[in-house]
């Protein structure tokens, strides 16, 4: 039997770096319960406006936040604050998997594409890996707002 799994981020900012990886997997940050949030509503308003409505103080209202696959199919992301920063490069990475069944030059100028509206929302490039078949088809390394690693891919 499979199960399900959840990717857990720690974090300075959860709402901030929630937002970035929701852009970046194309993932949504779910509303609160019972709030049907409308079409082009801001979901992290609607959890502040939710989370004083029940008293949680306002130093408290960013301690964690989420996003869900709209289609139902990939994990949870979870980002939970702490109060350390990341001091080392971190053991597990997300590859982002942007180029299926692209090859050669045509998938390396997909990946520059999805590398340049990354970096326009926050994150940083790190290396290009040209293709070195049979076995590397090429990828580009990055990091998000807060310096965790990831993979275009």
């Amino acid at each position: 039997m499979s199960r399900h799994i959840q990717v857990t981020f720690d974090a300075h900012d959860p709402g901030a770096l929630a937002s970035f990886w929701g852009e970046a997997l194309g993932y949504l940050i779910p509303g609160p319960p019972g709030v049907d949030l409308p079409e082009g509503a801001d979901p992290l308003a609607a959890w502040d406006e939710f989370l004083a409505r029940i008293g949680v103080p306002e130093d408290q209202r960013n301690t964690r936040s989420a996003l869900e696959d709209p289609d139902g199919n990939g994990p949870r992301v979870f980002f939970q604050q702490v109060p350390e920063g990341k001091v080392a490069k971190n053991r597990v990475h997300l590859d982002v998997r942007v180029t299926p069944g692209l090859q050669g030059e045509e998938r390396m100028a997909a990946l520059e594409a999805e590398c340049a509206r990354l970096v326009a929302l926050g994150a940083t490039r790190v290396q290009r890996h040209e293709p070195a078949p049979p076995l590397g088809s090429g990828h580009i390394v990055m990091t998000d707002p807060e310096g965790n690693e990831f993979c275009l891919d």
